[in-house]
This record gives C-alpha cells, structure tokens and sequence, in this order.
C-alpha cells in the first residue's frame, strides 16, 4: 500500500466518521428521515446515521426565551399603545415540531404577535394597565392551545412594556386628578352626613332632658368666658332659673 493510498484512506475517514457518527448533547434531540421518511428520534449521546440514506434535524429541547416585537394595539376604548411581551416556551415533541409545522420558532412568533394583538384589543387601557397578569394567563393560554399541535409547550407569557402617547397619558393624569377631586368631596359629604347624624341625635337626648339642656347651656358660657372678650351678652333661657323663682317667689 503506497502512500497515496494510505492518505486517501485517511482522508476518506475524516469525511465518512463525521457523517456516521453523531454527537447529541443532553438538551438536544435529532429528528431522524430515511429516505424522507421519519423513523425515530434519537439521542442524546452518540448515535449513528447511515450516510446518504438518512438525514437528521436537531431540536433544542431547552425553554427559549422569544422577545415579542413592539405591537400597535387599539384597545376597546379606542386608545392607540404599543405593547411588547416576552414568551418563554419549549419542545415538548421533537417529531411534531419538525414535521408539523415549518420553523416553528418563526411560526411561533408570528402567532404570539398576532396574539397579543387580538387579547389586548378586547381589553380598556384602565384593564391593560391594572390586569397584566390576567392578560398574561389569557395570552399564554391561548398560545399554548394553538401550539400543542407543533409539539410546543408555552410556560409563560410576560407584557412587558405598554407605551401611550404623551396626550394620553396627560389626559390620564387629569383623569385621576379629577377622581381623587370626586372622592375628597364624597368623603367630606359623608363626613357632613355623619355629623348632622350625630347633631340630630344630639338635639333629641336635649329635647328630651331639660337638665341635660341646662348643662349644655352652662358648658357652652364657661367657653365663651374663657376667650378674651370684654363684655359678653348671652340670653337666659327662663328653664335655667325657674326653679330659683320658684324656691324665692316673695323676693
């Protein structure tokens, strides 16, 4: 054997081992074809593939985190916003992702964009702004459902970002100014009501104790004589010194 030979023999390894053999890491998965048609899924490990007459794709089976594009929503209430998310999913069936459908990281996204947009077009800006985990579960929801065809499993769905335009979000500000304005005033109404409430009651354990008004009556002078006035005029009610008429009636 020359030493053509022994290089050609070399050669035609170093070209042939890497087609039989394979290496599959732990969180990688190949997609088998002979002759295009599916056989198995193998890994991970080393595995061995038939050259020319069978063909592999590689799946990832680790959770990918998708950066969902800046969407134009028009929410229920007609306000204008843009919205971005974050989708966390994985491959749950390496044969269907491949097989069902044509990259199904872009299909993936597509549908997540689309998504987003249809949930967060039934919803007010009020409900967008305080409902983000209700929307979140709704989103995921719905990915999940509409990718379990393709083998994927969608974990979690996050809104990250909800943009409004600087005229709305002064119209915002005005808005919540003029709430916080309507509560103080029902606040002090009710705080109005009660007191008469309390007036009222007040008046009634009066009306019913004369005593009692004739205590209230001298409570009421001793404040007026501890301010600083110089001469006091105050009526006499005839019930305060009835009694004492009565008790001196010759005087």
């Amino acid at each position: 054997m020359n030493m053509t030979t022994i290089v050609f023999l070399i050669v035609a390894i170093l070209i042939v081992v890497p087609m039989i053999f394979k290496v599959m890491r732990e969180y990688q998965r190949a997609v088998v074809f002979t002759f295009g048609r599916f056989t198995s899924v193998k890994g991970p490990g080393l595995i061995i593939i038939i050259p020319l007459v069978q063909q592999i794709e590689r799946v990832d089976l680790r959770t990918i985190v998708m950066d969902v594009p800046s969407q134009d929503v028009i929410s229920r209430d007609n306000v204008s916003v843009k919205v971005n998310a974050v989708v966390y999913y994985r491959v749950m069936d390496p044969e269907r992702a491949i097989i069902q459908v044509e990259h199904f990281n872009d299909a993936t996204s597509q549908l997540a964009q689309t998504t987003l947009r249809s949930v967060l077009g039934q919803h007010e800006l009020d409900e967008m702004l305080a409902e983000r985990e209700k929307l979140n579960r709704d989103i995921q929801e719905i990915l999940d459902k509409q990718t379990d065809a393709w083998g994927i499993k969608v974990a979690n769905v996050e809104i990250k970002h909800v943009d409004i335009d600087e005229s709305m979000i002064r119209a915002i500000a005005r808005q919540a100014e003029a709430e916080r304005e309507r509560r103080a005033k029902v606040i002090h109404a009710e705080g109005e009501l009660q007191a008469s409430e309390k007036l009222l009651q007040a008046a009634d354990v009066l009306a019913r104790n004369s005593q009692a008004m004739q205590l209230r009556y001298l409570q009421t002078l001793t404040e007026i004589a501890g301010e600083k006035n110089s001469t006091i005029i105050f009526p006499v009610p005839m019930d305060l010194i009835k009694h004492l008429l009565n008790k001196f009636p010759g005087e």
